[in-house]
């Protein structure tokens, strides 16, 4: 099939004028293909599963996207019961698509956001694909060649210092290099994790002066060539989350993340004003409306979204063009497998301003060949973007009919 538009062309464009030229190709391709087939498979990791969809064009090329996986319940079936919206649809018209769906939820339900979100990234690696160019480059083009990742590595005890300098010596030995670690607080008063779940912890002095000890003694064994992220779960008050930020400040965490509750109110633009210390969110909100709030009143420092739970890649990159107005940057979370990550790098290299990916994977083992890959997945703590059409990626059909979720089978 012969382009109206080069692909070295549309290479060479300029960044602000990339998203008007896919429009332009897009159309002069328009009505030649139409969408064929969706189909969902689901595959079990070692703590959670991972659902991906596929979407097959009359002209025999494929997409790939991932939607949220557990913890969630719904989302495949929620994704088999759009399937019928999508057959016939030309693929390249990813937002009429993506707005279409609209009609047929109830505007908040998180399982439909879930499931569209999936459809979506499947739709720009297809769109990639069949033009021939990156999705970076179909989003406007790439700002870096390479995205910065961070993982959860923490110490077994922040309170003991040669604890703390065990994990400093194993995270600095990692093969993926990582340099930027998140974890959450150590407690010194014990409390189940259901009672966390069930009410706001208001933390006593005596756990406040561990909760600084312990990310000192941290800061002390890590040294400033790696960053940390304090990782909270909605769990605090707005005094304990001051008091949290006050507590950690010395040693410059990159962010203070998720300490309020995860609707917007007037305690999070409080909190941001009172405190030191860079305060993010973002993963469980939805869609532009979900984030308005947050970017117009301030009420975070840092953008934090999943692309799976936000809408996708053009609905989130609009999520992020709205916080560059207001000086917001952007940062990602990704619980997802190899699939999500690397899609997620591939979006992060079209934003301007952007810190880092989250990701579970980079530790070796299987959960690192679920993609065929040329090299090392992850490498000095970055993942290069790829140069190929669409994702640049392509499913190891061993490893991943090795490990499907019961029931499921590979999709071919």
């Amino acid at each position: 099939m012969k382009n109206k538009f080069s692909r070295r062309g549309f290479l060479g464009m300029t960044g602000a004028s990339l998203l008007g030229s896919y429009h332009q190709m897009a159309a002069a391709e328009k009505g030649r293909t139409k969408i064929k087939d969706l189909q969902v498979m689901v595959f079990q990791g070692p703590d959670r599963n991972y659902t991906l969809v596929k979407i097959t064009s009359d002209a025999g090329i494929s997409g790939i996207g991932e939607a949220y996986g557990s913890p969630g319940a719904g989302v495949k079936q929620q994704i088999l019961a759009l399937r019928e919206m999508v057959i016939g649809k030309d693929p390249l018209e990813i937002d009429l698509i993506f707005v279409g769906f609209g009609r047929h939820g109830d505007g908040s339900a998180h399982m439909f956001f879930r499931a569209i979100s999936g459809i979506e990234m499947a739709l720009w690696d297809l769109a990639g694909k069949t033009l021939g160019v990156p999705v970076t480059t179909l989003l406007g083009g790439a700002f870096r060649e390479k995205v910065r990742l961070y993982d959860h590595a923490a110490p077994r005890n922040m309170l003991d210092k040669a604890s703390c300098r065990e994990w400093a010596q194993k995270v600095k030995a990692d093969p993926s290099g990582f340099t930027c670690h998140k974890f959450g607080l150590q407690h010194t008063t014990p409390a189940t994790d259901s009672q966390r779940d069930l009410a706001n912890r208001v933390l006593t002095t005596k756990e406040l002066i561990g909760v600084r000890q312990g990310f000192e003694n941290c800061r002390e064994a890590i040294g400033w060539d790696h960053d940390i992220m304090v990782h909270c779960h909605w769990e605090y008050d707005l005094r304990t989350a001051i008091q949290i930020a006050q507590a950690v400040e010395a040693v410059k965490p990159v962010w203070l993340e998720d300490p309020l509750q995860v609707e917007y109110s007037e305690s999070w633009k409080r909190l941001v004003q009172s405190s030191n210390v860079p305060i993010c969110t973002g993963e469980n909100l939805v869609r532009r409306q979900g984030f308005k709030d947050f970017i117009i009143n301030q009420g975070c420092d840092i953008l934090h979204p999943d692309l799976r739970n936000a809408g996708g890649f053009l609905e989130t990159k609009r999520i992020a063009d709205m916080a560059e107005v207001f000086g917001l940057p952007m940062a990602t979370h990704n619980t997802g497998s190899q699939v999500f990550t690397w899609s997620t790098v591939q979006w992060a290299g079209s934003i301007r301003d952007y810190l880092a990916c989250e990701t579970i994977t980079g530790q070796g083992g299987w959960m690192d060949q679920v993609l065929l890959l040329d090299g090392p997945y992850i490498k000095n703590s970055h993942i290069q973007l790829p140069r190929k059409p669409g994702l640049g990626i392509e499913l190891n059909p061993d490893v991943v009919k090795a490990h499907l979720a019961t029931g499921e089978q590979w999709w071919g």
